[in-house]
């Protein structure tokens, strides 16, 4: 508790300067350390993403609903979703005074897409041709083929195959701009980013705090309405839900497990809740001793009917999670939750005891299962309640494993030198279940947590993609989650259901469908 509280007090005076707080009348929200400096196309961590969001303003944006409007896109053109003219807004400005101009656009996804640079959302960029030729560990290509600069505010982009989800992905992060300057010294651009977002950034004080400030040269359609905002890193969202109710924070977008049964009756009408696009799984990669081929196969699909999710829903948040019923959220449009194969996800202890037992007979089991989570997340208590359901059914030793901040069991995980069990989730990007399915287990994902590499996955990912209407692709989501199913890849566990609050000194606060609020248009 002391160390939240004085995590948040240095925050408070990071910025003073002479006169007093130089951050005076900006939304307090929470937020965490981010895992990399913050680029567009090198974070998989919304505590990265919920700033370069404020940062940076793409070809289009996503309004509360999740719904796509053009941003900088003055037009975006294609005749059989394959080629692509794109016309951006002219006069717009970096916040150091540079042009944004289509070359900003190509440069920085040429850049991300290039397999030496090693960035993590590199993925994104493969339906466009000429991305396997610059993705590969020794590139044969600096650059796309398949992007084009026409002029200063036209470029073109030709896909290897028609896209269903092309055009409203443009929204995500990896496909905003980037200055010249930002070529030069990635890492520490990253460190004092540059954007043409409706924020600018002003400092980041690592492990306390990063403030934006209200860019007034912004003229999009998300301008905002407030000064800054300040994202104050806490490492107990106890200690956050304390300073929200005392009045030292402004927005909480997690209420924690202690308070999920009485966070209503404590803030009234300050109170908010709204389903949305954001699971909870718990992955473990396939180098961990017993969870390679076959037998881990069976170990997955055994501790997954071992887990008691609508106990855990009921009894520890009190109806602000549901349980997983497929690969992606219940939000989504497509959702099925009755897929063949998801009945691994009903408690089942008999027969979790059965593929427990058939594991064995491949390998007998040995040492301890243990489950890794950050402690400044508020997962011990679910993360144990699985821990001890699973040691009760299987009759093995099973243990949650602290971390103490997420960007530290994000690295791990990252580097594939976690060695156990871990916790992850997953927050969508744009409201597609293909952005959660290709984000997560697609092969040349650089966030696939788990190293699901599969060919025949992938094909199916590329129909769905590629299906002339969206029914038609809901119907190869549905068979691309069979195979995952099949090869049970890591184990669902919950649906979130946000739930935050907002203090006195704010108004106008929602969610937006991903679980985050809705920064710019939050008054104070």
């Amino acid at each position: 508790m002391a160390a939240g509280l004085l995590a948040t007090s240095l925050g408070l005076a990071g910025c003073s300067s002479g006169g007093g707080d130089a951050a005076s009348g900006y939304v307090l929200a929470n937020g965490g350390e981010p895992q990399n400096p913050l680029t567009t196309a090198n974070f998989n961590d919304n505590y990265a993403g919920r700033v370069v969001d404020r940062l940076f303003a793409g070809l289009k944006y996503y309004d509360a609903d999740g719904k796509a409007h053009n941003e900088m896109a003055q037009s975006i053109q294609t005749p059989d979703r394959i080629h692509y003219t794109i016309t951006i807004k002219p006069d717009w400005k970096f916040t150091d005074g540079t042009t944004v101009t289509a070359k900003s656009f190509v440069d920085a996804w040429n850049y991300a897409a290039l397999g030496s640079n090693g960035q993590l959302d590199s993925y994104v960029y493969e339906p466009i041709v000429g991305f396997d030729d610059v993705n590969s560990k020794t590139p044969t290509a600096q650059t796309m083929s398949g992007l084009k600069v026409v002029d200063d505010h036209t470029f073109t982009v030709q896909l290897k195959h028609p896209s269903i989800d092309f055009e409203d992905g443009l929204g995500f992060a990896p496909f905003y701009p980037l200055p010249d300057v930002a070529f030069k010294d990635m890492r520490a651009f990253g460190n004092h980013p540059i954007g043409n977002g409706p924020y600018k950034f002003v400092k980041w004080d690592h492990n306390v705090a990063i403030d934006v400030a209200a860019n007034p040269d912004y003229h999009g359609g998300r301008p905002a309405r407030n000064k800054g905002i300040r994202f104050v890193m806490y490492q107990s969202l106890d200690t956050a839900y304390a300073d929200l109710q005392a009045g030292n924070l402004d927005v909480l977008d997690t209420i924690p497990e202690s308070a999920a049964a009485t966070y209503r009756k404590d803030l009234g009408d300050r109170a908010l809740t709204k389903p949305t696009a954001q699971s909870a799984n718990i992955g473990i990669q396939p180098n961990v001793p017993h969870f390679g081929g076959q037998e881990g196969v069976l170990r997955r699909k055994a501790l997954s009917m071992a887990i008691n999710r609508e106990q855990i829903c009921d009894n520890i948040f009190h109806g602000t999670r549901i349980p997983s019923r497929d690969f992606t959220a219940a939000t989504l449009p497509g959702f099925d939750p009755n897929l063949p194969g998801s009945e691994v996800l009903n408690y089942n202890p008999d027969e979790a005891k059965k593929l427990w037992a058939q594991a064995n007979a491949i390998s007998p089991w040995s040492g301890r299962y243990e489950i890794a989570y950050n402690a400044d997340g508020g997962h011990q208590a679910w993360i144990d309640a699985v821990a001890n359901s699973i040691k009760n059914i299987l009759g093995i030793d099973a243990i949650g494993v602290s971390y103490p901040t997420f960007s530290q069991l994000r690295a791990d995980i990252t580097n594939h030198t976690v060695g156990k069990a871990f916790r992850y989730g997953w927050q969508g990007d744009y409201p597609t279940m293909l952005q959660f399915l290709t984000a997560m287990y697609y092969s040349a994902s650089g966030t696939d947590n788990v190293d699901y590499k599969n060919p025949a996955y992938d094909h199916l990912i590329d129909a769905a993609l590629s299906a002339p209407t969206e029914q038609d692709a809901y119907k190869i989501v549905a068979q691309a989650q069979e195979m995952l199913f099949r090869d049970m890849v890591d184990i669902p566990v919950l649906n979130y259901v946000a739930t935050g609050g907002f203090s006195t000194k704010v108004k106008n606060v929602v969610f937006t469908w991903s679980g985050l609020f809705d920064y710019e248009n939050i008054q104070k």
